[in-house]
């Protein structure tokens, strides 16, 4: 009983150790946090009973950061790079938004129902991804329906944010999954790159930006695996109408990620070896062959026909820079 009593003021302090953090990092970011952003600064004043304040936007933001960072996910803005530390600030946001004001946010599919549209039965060369949310079952056994309802959602579009952010396309939501392609239509090369930095940054998204968060409010921390495959899929239009008919894509390419992705670890990403050839010589560095025991990985190349090759790519260091750029 006494260890107990204990260790809980002491996790009590480690996790208000953890919110000062948060909240100096983003004010000494913002020139003392004063000013500029009327609304996040209400929020983080106007903390609720349990004491959780919100991350503060950055000073000086058109409209509040969130929206400029969603502007510039959605290339509205004029560079096309954004800064990562800022990135995971934004996401911390949002989240905080979600879980203590409803907040929605905004659909960023259209995108590529508007582009597939215009390609149906097209064969286009891709990076397929499949990010899918692990331990959704045990959270739905902790939690109320309505916060895990928040939970999935939010880290739904956190992780349609940064497809964006890496030039991809968000195909759809299914359950707790995420499906994204990467269009190779000038250079399959970086087209490559940009998913495997994409997925990348988005278990660090997961590390830095949401769990934070969540820990705040005692709620089990998110973990994600992905999977990424390339190769061709065709467009295809559910009927007759042009402007309302389901589009989708099917495919080798579509079945092949998805089946890596159920081999990856938790907060893992898993890559086929079209992707891997497809790297920039620096991002293979990153990759290692994985070594499957007898008949657990049996799916064979469409190119060569012996057994399909599949690398893990290492994660970001929360310490390191090498999280990778969006390349045009």
């Amino acid at each position: 009983m006494t260890e107990q009593s204990d260790a809980e003021p002491a996790a009590a302090a480690e996790k208000e150790s953890t919110r000062e953090l948060i909240t100096s990092s983003v004010l000494s970011s913002s020139g003392g946090g004063g000013g500029g952003n009327d609304d996040a600064t209400g929020a983080a004043g106007d903390a609720d009973h349990t004491g959780k304040g919100a991350p503060e936007a950055r000073e000086g933001s058109s409209g509040g950061s969130t929206a400029s960072v969603v502007d510039m996910l959605m290339g509205k803005a004029a560079g096309r790079t954004l800064d990562f530390e800022t990135m995971i600030r934004d996401t911390q946001i949002r989240v905080w938004k979600s879980l203590k004001e409803g907040y929605e946010y905004e659909s960023i599919e259209d995108e590529s129902d508007r582009y597939l549209r215009k390609n149906v039965l097209k064969h286009i060369e891709m990076a397929v991804m499949y990010v899918d949310l692990v331990g959704s079952t045990q959270m739905a056994l902790e939690i109320s329906p309505e916060k895990v309802a928040i939970i999935m959602s939010s880290f739904a579009q956190e992780m349609a944010y940064v497809i964006k952010q890496y030039n991809g396309y968000v195909l759809k939501f299914v359950g707790d999954a995420v499906i994204g392609y990467f269009v190779a239509e000038a250079n399959q090369l970086l087209t490559a790159d940009n998913a495997v930095n994409c997925a990348r940054s988005m278990i660090s998204v997961i590390r830095d930006g949401i769990n934070p968060i969540l820990d705040q409010y005692d709620y089990p921390e998110l973990k994600a695996k992905i999977g990424i495959d390339s190769g061709q899929s065709i467009v295809v239009r559910y009927g007759s109408d042009a402007k309302t008919s389901h589009v989708d894509l099917i495919g080798p390419v579509m079945n092949i990620a998805a089946k890596i992705q159920n081999k990856a670890a938790a907060n893992h990403v898993l890559i086929g070896s079209d992707v891997y050839d497809r790297l920039h010589p620096e991002t293979k560095d990153m990759c290692s062959l994985m070594k499957w025991d007898k008949d657990e990985w049996s799916y064979r190349s469409r190119k060569s026909g012996g057994i399909y090759s599949v690398y893990e790519v290492s994660p970001i260091d929360a310490r390191s820079d090498r999280q990778g750029h969006p390349q045009e």
